[in-house]
Order: structure tokens, then C-alpha cells, then sequence
């Protein structure tokens, strides 16, 4: 029996979707993926294009250095896309591979699970740049985490990087995969959740603690021919 995967219909009927998946043999999969993918690099390029992240450049510009400064846009944003596409890459494909073969998943319902999954982190930082975009500020700090609260009474930057990490999405996220989990795998329910909370717990420690490290000053430091550990 064959079925079609309609990303969206199946948005918020994810008990009819898992049934289709342990029943059915599902057509367009790859296409969602690859929309998924188109969507996730055009996402992080219009941040970039707009100037996320780029402040470090404008010295360049003040400087009427305008080829230079050209070629480090164009650098920054090569740099984007390609960070781009390993961070789709790793929460479609490498997610998936283990939580395959760490929880006995089926690949196909591994990788589904994982669509959702990257769809709403790629919701996140669309909505996260809309809003930059309107009010015409960045932040170091999500609009939808724990870090602007974090901010306000904690002068500890690694935790309110912590903090930043755990969203509204995250919740989501955990929901989905809950309930994927639980439907293909014979793992207890309570240790499912257990896990998937402290999986994110992980992660985000791990993000604040790579947050720390001076990425900027270093590669300034690179660009400009000096040692960025001095």
C-alpha cells in the first residue's frame, strides 16, 4: 500500500502519520527533505545577506576598503552556507543515523521524525530574523528561550547561553520526538522522556560552552597575519 507525505498535513496528525509509516509505503520523502534543505540554506543566507553577524566587518567598510570588504562579505557568506548545510545535514541525516542505531529506530521513521525536527529549528531562526529584521536590532539572545530572562538577573554569560538554548522549539522538538520514539521503539515512555530531556540539556551546555570561545577574535586575528591565541 502506498501513501503520499504531505509535510504539513501531517503537521498536527501525528498519530495518522506514524500509522502510514509502519503501514504503508510513503512516496515524496526525498522531495520534503530537499525543500527542507533549499529552505534551511535560504534561511541562513538572507541573515547573512541582511548582515547577521557581521559586525566585525565594518571596519573594513569605514575604512572606504570597499574590495576588501566585498571579498569578506562574500567569504562570510561561503562560510555561511556551508555552515548551513552541515548543521541541516547533521539534524537530518546524522540525528537520524543515531538514533537508528542507538535506539534500533527504523531509518525511515528516524528520518521523518528528524524532518520535523530540523523544519522547526529552521521556523526558529526564520522567526528570529523576521523579528531582527523589523525592529532592525540583533541580539545576542532568542526572543523564544530562557536567555533575555536569564540576562536580566545573571551576569554569568555561560549560563545565559544555557539558558538561551532551551526555547519554546525545544519543547517541540522533544514533543515530537517523544512520540516518534515511543511508537517504534519498545524503550519504557518515562525513559524516553528522561533521555530526550537530558539529551537537550546536553547539547545545550555543550552550545554555551563552544559560545565562549573568541571564533571572531581568532579568526580576526588569522586574517590579519598575528597569532589569535596571543
Amino acid at each position: 500500500m502506498i501513501s503520499d507525505f504531505k509535510f504539513w498535513h501531517f503537521f498536527s496528525r501525528q498519530g495518522q502519520l506514524i500509522h502510514n509509516i509502519q503501514t504503508t509505503e510513503m512516496r515524496n520523502v526525498n522531495k520534503r527533505i530537499a525543500c527542507i534543505i533549499a529552505i534551511g540554506l535560504l534561511v541562513f543566507a538572507i541573515g547573512e545577506v541582511w548582515g547577521m553577524n557581521t559586525s566585525s566587518l565594518t571596519p573594513l567598510l569605514s575604512a572606504g576598503m570597499w574590495d576588501a570588504y566585498t571579498l569578506a562579505r562574500w567569504t562570510s557568506l561561503m562560510g555561511t552556507l556551508l555552515w548551513a548545510g552541515f548543521y541541516v545535514a547533521f539534524h537530518l541525516y546524522g540525528a537520524s543515523f543515531l538514533f537508528s542505531k542507538i535506539l534500533k529506530m527504523p531509518w525511515r521513521g528516524a528520518i521523518i521524525m528528524q524532518m520535523y525536527v530540523t523544519a522547526l529549528l529552521v521556523i526558529e531562526k526564520g522567526l528570529i530574523f523576521l523579528l531582527f529584521a523589523v525592529t532592525g536590532f540583533t541580539t545576542s539572545v532568542s526572543f523564544f528561550s530562557f536567555g533575555p530572562i536569564a540576562a536580566t538577573f545573571l551576569d554569568n554569560h555561560f549560563l545565559i547561553y544555557f539558558f538561551n538554548q532551551l526555547t519554546v522549539f525545544t519543547s517541540l522538538i522533544i514533543a515530537v520526538q517523544y512520540r516518534f520514539i515511543r511508537s517504534f521503539t519498545k524503550i519504557s515512555p518515562k525513559l524516553i522522556l528522561f533521555g530526550l530531556i537530558m539529551l537537550h540539556i546536553f547539547v545545550a551546555l555543550f552550545v554555551a560552552l563552544f559560545s565562549l570561545v573568541p571564533v571572531n577574535d581568532m579568526l580576526s586575528g588569522f586574517m590579519e597575519g598575528g597569532n589569535p591565541f596571543e
